[in-house]
């Protein structure tokens, strides 16, 4: 009789070792799983220019929203749009038609006062890119290469706070603002982290953007000529998001 409890307890006891080996199998493979996250994304960045950006810019930053879906195969797809803005402008013949010998402007009251110039524009794209978790304790985490491709535009911005100044008023400003657009792409080298506590998740990277884009203006007042030629325009820096992640456990349970 004891042989044959003692029998049924080495079976019992077996049996719920086999059991508990394969749950805790199965619960590592699980964690091991990168999951399927929905990224709302802060972006922010500096950009220094070079080429035909470098003519006429200096540095500049850009600023905005982004939103990504990262796949259970750490497959990146995503839509962002960022303003751009900066104050160092270097288009020496910028106003020279209205400028004193001292480089300001005289207003319609007869004073000599600055126009506040300044880049301002935006970029917007779809992006694509991996996360490459080599070596990684957090397999949702790694080294990342992400790509966008879109439009991009942007113009000098001539601020005249008191609206003194009639030769830049209204349709006379796109006479000076040197508007310009077209194609962009941009490449991210960096490294995105999750926080397995899901407090702390950002990338950070290097970044380089090429601009295939023209000038729109048909006709410059200050120049007398049109700025309708093609630019290649390269702007490269350094960029930082801060994500909130979104993540979906299955179809019917989804958290923060």
């Amino acid at each position: 009789m004891r042989k044959r409890v003692l029998f049924f307890l080495l079976l019992t006891a077996l049996a719920t070792t086999t059991n508990s080996s394969v749950a805790w199998a199965e619960d590592k493979k699980e964690k091991q799983t990168p999951n399927q996250i929905w990224n709302l994304d802060v972006l922010g960045g500096v950009d220094f220019p070079a080429a035909d950006m470098a003519k006429r810019f200096g540095t500049s930053f850009r600023i905005g929203p982004g939103i990504k879906l990262k796949t259970k195969k750490n497959w990146l797809f995503g839509a962002k749009f960022e303003f751009l803005t900066g104050n160092v402008i270097r288009d020496d013949s910028l106003l020279i038609n209205v400028r004193t010998s001292q480089g300001g402007i005289i207003s319609q009251n007869g004073d000599v006062l600055n126009v506040g110039t300044f880049l301002r524009g935006y970029t917007a794209g779809l992006q694509v890119g991996k996360i490459l978790p080599f070596a990684q304790a957090n397999i949702n985490s790694g080294p990342m290469v992400l790509g966008t491709v879109g439009f991009m535009q942007y113009r000098i911005n001539l601020f005249d706070r008191d609206n003194s100044f009639p030769a830049i008023r209204d349709d006379y400003r796109k006479g000076y603002d040197r508007l310009t657009n077209g194609l962009f792409l941009e490449s991210v080298f960096g490294y995105c982290f999750y926080d397995r506590k899901k407090f702390v998740n950002f990338y950070i990277g290097y970044h380089i953007l090429y601009g295939a884009t023209q000038g729109r203006r048909d006709f410059l007042l200050d120049i007398a000529r049109p700025d309708t030629g093609n630019r290649s325009d390269i702007m490269h820096g350094f960029k930082a998001a801060w994500v909130l992640p979104i993540y979906k456990k299955n179809v019917e349970d989804t958290y923060y």
